[in-house]
């Protein structure tokens, strides 16, 4: 479906980024994988995905925080790969703190993470997607970019952001072939997710089971975790023949939180 064609995913190395990673390398991408992890467990990924997929894989672990690493990442994507087909904004930083509270640094770094970067991404690859008449871009927002929590104001503020940044460059390329889209994903069990969930347990002296039924039962009507293939397999098919005419679209995968 997708051979030939080359993906980046930001924060890709491990949890959901991976598992979009995975979904496209097996509808036949070559993939930059990114993040900062450790070099052994971002060669273990990349190994992964080649021997599993037989695709080409680049790893970069450019700091999102800099332009000048953003740049240079897709420059090396390109000289790998001869330009980018497909852009998935999916890295994060999550800050917690009330408006009051939160520090001006940790402020920043969300701005620069998980906003200002999908910027640079999106108009550092979309000269090229026009020339070919053919590009997907996804921005992963959240559930939270579609509603509010306390607590959480640099995380919503960015993540509400990006649904503006999608209809943007929906409207901007609408003639050109390239796609813009935003997925918004409720709870995915990922590690840092499990692990809050652990320390919930130990707090209320509970099983983690339990724990785990309490913690998804308040946010999810299906009462389970969002599945992270359930999310990738969604980035598949926006990025197939079947999603050419979907654009600037906010879609949930979210277990039914937005309408609870």
């Amino acid at each position: 479906m997708l051979k030939g064609k080359s993906a980046l995913v930001t924060g890709s190395i491990s949890g959901l980024g991976f598992a979009i990673a995975q979904g496209l390398a097996q509808a036949g991408a070559n993939l930059v994988l990114h993040g900062l992890e450790s070099e052994e467990v971002a060669m273990e990924a990349k190994k992964q995905l080649e021997e599993t997929y037989k695709v080409q894989v680049l790893v970069s672990h450019a700091n999102l925080k800099y332009v000048d690493q953003i740049v240079k990442m897709v420059n090396q994507a390109n000289e790998m790969f001869g330009r980018l087909d497909i852009v998935i904004n999916n890295a994060v930083i999550r800050s917690v703190g009330l408006v009051d509270e939160l520090p001006t640094e940790s402020w920043d770094d969300a701005i620069a993470v998980n906003l200002s970067a999908a910027f640079h991404t999106i108009r550092l690859t979309v000269p090229s997607m026009r020339k070919e008449g053919w590009g997907r871009i996804i921005n992963m927002s959240s559930v939270f970019g579609l509603t509010a929590s306390e607590n959480r104001i640099s995380y919503i503020t960015t993540k509400t952001a990006l649904i503006g940044l999608t209809r943007s460059v929906a409207m901007d390329c609408a003639k050109s072939g390239i796609t813009c889209n935003a997925l918004c994903p409720g709870t995915v069990p990922t590690k840092p997710i499990l692990d809050k969930i652990a320390g919930i347990a130990q707090a209320e002296g509970i099983s983690e089971e339990q724990a785990q039924k309490n913690y998804i039962s308040t946010r999810h009507p299906t009462g389970r975790f969002v599945s992270a293939k359930s999310v990738a397999g969604f980035v598949v098919f926006l990025c197939s023949e079947a999603g050419q005419d979907i654009t600037g679209a906010v879609l949930p995968v979210d277990g039914g939180h937005t309408i609870k």
